[in-house]
C-alpha cells in the first residue's frame, strides 16, 4: 500500500502490511518555515556535530549543577550566551541567504556571518558577568561592549530572516528599533519610553528581558532536552511501531486509513512536538493508504495535515511555544502538559468524528484485518517504548522534574534499544547522525526564539504593554466575547506569517494582559492564543502543514489548503469552548470532575457539529435523504451542536444548564425530522436516491 512498507504472508495466506521504519537512518526532526537548507559536509558536518554535543553536555551540567565537575558555577546568562555561541552561527551555513544562493558550497559571506556572529556572542559571554555586576543593561557598557551587541542585534534579524523567511523579520525588526522613537507622536497608544541607541543596545543584550529572556530561558532549560528526547525516540524506531500500532488498531474501522493517520500522526506528535516533521514521517505511510483506500489526493493531504498539526498541543513532549508559555507563566512545563490534556483529546475527538461522518457518507471501508499489522506483535517489537514514555511522564507529573526527565528518559531508552532491538541498535555512525539532527534543530530554534526575544525586550524597555491592555479594553467596550474574538482573527492573521512560536509571543504580549483584566484565566489565555496560532499551518494562504501533506498526496496544494480547512473546521470552534471555562484546561475548583463533565458534553456537541459539516449524523444516516431540507437541517445541527459543546457560566449570561438545555432544544426536532425524512428514501453510495 505504501513505498513504505513490506508485505508478510500471514498464517491464513493473506499478505500482511507491516511498516518499515519512517525515519530510518536519515531522521530529520526539522521545522524550518523555509525549505531550501543546505546539508553540512566535512569539516562542517563534525564542527556541527562537535557543537552540537558540547551544547548538550552544557545542558546536561546546568541542569544537573555538575559544575563542570571542577566546583566551577558558571552563570545562566553565561551558559545562554555560550549556547548562542556554539548554535547562532551555524544558521548562516545551514539556511542559504538567497533562493540563488548555492547548496553544495558555503559562499565566503556566510563564512564572514559565522566568525562574526561567534566572536560577537563570545566577547558578550566574557563580560556579561561583569554587566550584571555593574549594571550595564541600563548603561555605562564599554564601547567594545556596545559594538559586539549592535554586531549581534544586526546578526539576529538576518538569522531571523533565513529560518524564519522575510515574513517574520518584518513582523519582528520594526518592533526591535521601535524603543528608539518610542515617543514620537505618530504612535499613538504605542507611546512609550525612548531609548538612545546605546541604551537600546545594552538592554537587548545583556538584560535578561530581551535576548537573554524567556524564549532562549525555555530553549536552555527545558526545550534542549525534550528534543533529544524525541529524536532519540524517532531514531530507535518508534515511528514504525506509533504507525504499525495505529494500523492494527484502526485499520478495519470504517474509513480506517484516515483514523489510523489520525491515530499514527497523535502518537507521532506526543512525542515529537513537530508538525512538518510529523507530516513527512506518518504522511509518507498513511496518504498513500488513504489514497487507495477511496479518499481523493486532497483530501488525504488534509486529514494528514490536520493530524499532524496536533502534534504541537499533544502532550508529554509539546512543541517549543509550550516551554514560552510555561516561561511567561512562571509555571512549570508539567502543568502546561496537564492544561493542554483536553484541548488535545477534543482536538483529536473532532477530527476523527469528522474522518468518520465522511467516510460514512462516501461508503468508504476499512482495511481487511487480515492485511493488517497484529496488534501483540506489535506490542512485543516496541513493548520497551511504553516504559520509556511511563517515566517520562511519571517524572513530569509526580516528580515535577521537567528539566531531567528528558534525559532520564533517552538514557533508558538508549539502553533498552541497545539490549533488545537487533535492527535499531546504535553505531558509532547513528550517534554521529543522532548529533547532527539534533544540531540542525537547535540551530533553527536559537535563530528564531533569540530574535523574537528582541519583540519582548522592546516592549520592557518601553513600558507600552499596560497601557495598550487598556486601550484594547477600551476599543472592545470591555466586552470579553468582542475582545476574543479579535484576538483569535489576530493569532490567525500573524500566524499566516509568522511561526506558532513568533505568533504566541507577539499576542502574549500585546493582547494576553488585555483578556486577563476581564478576568479570564491566565492558563486558558495563552491557550487560547496558543491554539489559534497553531491552527494558521493548516489555514491558506501559508498553510504549511497542508503544503507538505500535498507534496506527499501529489494534490494541488492551495486545494490541500482549502481541504484542511473544512476537514479542521471544527477545531476553530474549540479554543473558545475552553477560554469560558478554564476547568477545560484543567484550572479552578474541582478541575477534574468538572473538566470531565465538560470534555463530554463538548465531545457529545462535536458528534453533531461534525454531522452537519459532513452531511452524515451518526443513529440517523445520510442526510442527502432530507432532499430539499438536507442543508437547513445540517446548519441546525452544527448550531445546536455548538451551544451543546459550549461552557455555560462565567462570562457566559446563561448557566451550564440553560445552555444544554437550549442546544437540545434545537437538535432534538432536527434529529427526529432528519430521521422521519431520511427513512423515507434509501441513499446509495453514488448518491443516488430511490424512494
Amino acid at each position: 500500500m505504501s513505498s513504505a512498507s513490506v508485505s508478510t504472508p500471514s498464517q491464513d495466506g493473506a499478505k500482511r502490511i507491516v511498516f518499515d521504519d519512517p525515519h530510518g537512518a536519515a531522521a530529520n526532526m526539522q521545522e524550518a518555515e523555509v525549505t531550501r537548507v543546505r546539508s553540512l559536509r566535512g569539516a562542517w558536518r563534525w564542527l556541527l556535530v562537535l557543537a552540537t554535543a558540547a551544547t548538550i553536555l552544557l545542558c546536561i551540567n546546568q541542569q544537573f549543577s555538575l559544575r563542570f565537575f571542577v566546583g566551577y558555577t558558571q552563570l545562566n546568562t553565561e551558559y545562554f550566551y555560550l549556547l548562542i555561541a556554539l548554535m547562532l552561527p551555524f544558521t548562516f551555513l545551514i539556511f542559504p541567504g538567497t533562493p540563488r544562493a548555492p547548496l553544495d558550497r558555503i559562499p565566503w559571506y556566510d563564512l564572514l556571518c559565522f566568525v562574526v556572529t561567534f566572536a560577537a556572542a563570545l566577547l558578550l559571554m566574557s563580560n556579561v558577568r561583569k554587566a550584571a555586576e555593574a549594571g550595564w543593561e541600563f548603561g555605562g557598557a564599554p564601547n567594545s561592549v556596545i559594538a559586539a551587541g549592535l554586531v549581534m542585534w544586526v546578526m539576529l534579524m538576518e538569522a531571523l530572516r533565513r529560518t524564519g523567511g522575510w515574513s517574520l523579520l518584518l513582523s519582528v525588526l520594526p518592533f526591535t528599533v521601535y524603543p528608539l522613537f518610542a515617543e514620537s507622536s505618530w504612535l499613538g497608544p504605542f507611546r512609550g519610553t525612548q531609548s538612545t541607541l546605546e541604551q537600546a543596545t545594552a538592554y537587548h543584550v545583556l538584560s535578561g528581558e530581551s535576548l537573554l529572556g524567556i524564549p532562549i530561558q525555555a530553549f536552555a532549560d527545558t526545550v534542549i532536552g525534550f528534543l533529544v528526547f524525541g529524536t532519540a525516540l524517532m531514531m530507535t524506531g518508534a515511528g514504525k511501531f506509533f504507525i504499525n500500532l495505529a494500523f492494527a488498531l484502526c485499520g478495519t474501522f470504517r474509513g480506517g486509513a484516515a483514523k489510523v493517520c489520525i491515530f499514527a500522526s497523535g502518537l507521532l506528535g506526543m512525542m515529537s512536538g513537530s508538525i512538518i516533521s510529523n507530516v513527512l514521517t506518518a504522511g509518507t505511510m498513511t496518504i498513500p493508504v488513504m489514497k487507495k483506500s477511496g479518499f481523493r489526493a486532497s483530501y488525504a493531504g488534509a486529514i494528514e495535515a490536520c493530524a499532524s498539526t496536533g502534534a504541537v498541543l499533544a502532550p508529554p513532549v509539546m512543541g517549543a511555544t509550550a516551554f514560552v508559555i510555561a516561561q511567561f507563566l512562571n509555571v512549570s512545563y508539567a502543568d502546561v502538559a496537564i492544561a493542554a490534556i483536553i484541548p488535545a483529546a477534543l482536538y483529536y475527538i473532532g477530527l476523527f468524528m469528522q474522518v468518520d461522518s465522511y467516510a460514512a457518507r462516501h461508503g468508504l471501508k476499512g482495511i481487511p484485518r487480515a492485511e493488517l499489522p497484529r496488534v501483540m506483535d506489535t506490542i512485543k517489537d516496541g513493548w520497551y517504548y511504553v516504559f520509556v514514555i511511563a517515566l517520562l511522564i511519571v517524572m513530569l507529573l509526580y516528580f515535577k522534574r521537567e528539566s531531567h526527565a528528558p534525559f532520564y528518559a533517552t538514557a533508558l531508552l538508549l539502553v533498552l534499544n541497545q539490549l533488545f532491538s537487533k535492527d535499531t541498535r546504535w553505531t558509532v555512525a547513528t550517534i554521529g547522525k543522532f548529533l547532527e539532527v539534533n544540531g540542525r534543530t537547535f540551530v533553527e530554534l536559537v535563530g528564531i526564539l533569540a530574535g523574537c526575544g528582541l519583540l519582548i525586550g522592546a516592549f520592557s524597555m518601553t513600558g507600552v504593554v499596560s497601557s495598550l491592555a487598556n486601550d484594547l479594553l477600551h476599543i472592545a467596550g470591555d466586552n470579553p466575547f468582542l475582545l476574543l474574538g479579535m484576538c483569535a482573527l489576530t493569532s490567525l492573521i500573524l500566524g499566516l506569517g509568522l511561526t506558532t512560536t513568533a505568533c504566541y509571543i507577539f499576542l502574549a504580549i500585546l493582547v494576553a494582559p488585555a483578556l486577563e483584566k476581564l478576568g479570564l484565566n491566565k492558563m486558558a489565555v495563552h491557550m487560547f492564543i496558543f491554539y489559534w496560532g497553531m491552527l494558521s499551518s493548516i489555514t491558506p494562504p501559508v498553510a504549511i502543514a497542508s503544503f507538505a501533506a500535498a507534496g506527499i498526496a501529489g494534490s494541488p496544494a492551495m486545494k490541500t489548503g482549502w481541504e484542511s480547512m473544512w476537514v479542521g473546521s471544527i477545531i476553530y470552534f474549540i479554543p473558545f469552548f475552553f477560554v469560558l471555562n478554564p476547568a477545560l484546561v484543567l484550572q479552578g475548583p474541582s478541575p477534574y470532575l468538572a473538566g470531565l463533565g465538560l470534555m463530554a458534553l463538548a465531545a457529545f456537541g462535536t458528534l453533531f457539529i461534525c454531522g452537519g459539516i459532513q452531511g452524515y449524523q451518526p443513529f440517523v444516516g445520510d442526510l442527502r435523504g432530507a432532499g430539499a431540507l438536507e442543508w437547513p437541517i445540517r446548519v441546525l445541527l452544527v448550531i445546536g451542536g455548538f451551544v451543546v459543546a459550549t461552557p455555560g457560566g462565567g462570562i457566559m449570561p446563561l448557566s451550564q444548564m440553560q445552555v444544554t438545555l437550549l442546544g437540545l432544544a434545537i437538535l432534538i426536532p432536527t434529529i427526529l425530522l432528519a430521521l422521519l425524512l431520511v427513512r423515507r428514501q434509501t441513499v446509495v453510495p453514488d448518491g443516488l436516491r430511490v424512494p
